[in-house]
């Protein structure tokens, strides 16, 4: 199993995460209310973790979170004078058609860091994750559990006060999942805000600082990950921790 342990020489230092605010978003396409409306806010120490159903609109908050959708009503807002710098993690990474290396000193490039600090900090990131012997390898000949440490290590390289990661262990075999758990448990220690959504109860179990479950497209409940676990109030959440379906 690959090892997660690679001292980094660059110092990061992050202020407390920003909290985000829905306040009575929805999300409508085509006539047909996808999402909403919904009010919460992630202001606690989490991780949070995102559950529900199938079809509960979990991949849509993160979408409309992190700016990849408008919201057809309503408003997000972050704490702070601008928007934080963020990063997300889909269930298949988005990988460009060019060396692991390359993927990174692009996002770097996109980002506006200083050419001359790119290569130094992708190659910090690869190591990071254990991929430096990858660095020249195209990212698209990797194995899925290369590809998402890929993913999470461009997320690294880029120090984001906020990291959204849609299900990205799902496809991964057990081994690979204890690397991207033990990523994400790092990213939240350095004071990164994770927003991740997952079906895995035993996941949610080890990760979850809070959970916010959905259903229907809207918010069920937002407590504290005891909480949900050991006395859910929703009817919806009961009966999703009781393996039924959810109406």
């Amino acid at each position: 199993m690959t090892s997660l342990n690679v001292p980094v020489n660059r110092q990061i230092e992050l202020n407390a995460p920003p909290s985000l605010r829905f306040d009575n978003v929805e999300f409508n396409l085509l006539g047909h209310q996808l999402f909403g409306p919904c009010s919460f806010t992630l202001d606690g120490p989490g991780p949070t973790l995102v559950m529900g159903p199938n079809g509960a609109g979990k991949s849509l908050m993160l979408r409309l979170a992190h700016g990849l959708l408008a919201a057809t009503e309503g408003v997000i807002t972050w704490s702070g004078d601008k928007k934080p710098r963020q990063a997300m993690v889909f269930q298949t990474p988005v990988l460009l058609r060019r060396s692991a290396l390359a993927n990174l000193t692009h996002a770097l490039a996109v980002n506006n860091i200083p050419r001359k600090r790119r290569a130094e900090l992708a190659r910090e990131a690869l190591a990071r994750f254990g991929l430096s012997a990858c660095a020249d390898t195209p990212a698209r000949v990797l194995s899925g559990g290369e590809k998402q440490r890929l993913a999470l290590a461009r997320a690294w390289a880029l120090s984001p006060s906020v990291l959204f990661l849609d299900e990205p262990t799902s496809a991964l075999d057990p081994a690979a999942i204890k690397d991207v758990e033990a990523a994400v448990q790092e990213f939240h220690e350095r004071g990164t805000r994770i927003v991740m959504t997952t079906h895995d109860l035993h996941q949610a179990k080890r990760l979850a600082g809070d959970v916010l479950f959905l259903a229907g497209g809207k918010v069920q409940e937002h407590t504290p990950a005891n909480v949900f676990f050991n006395a859910p109030v929703s009817r919806q959440a009961q009966a999703f921790l009781s393996g039924e379906l959810v109406a």
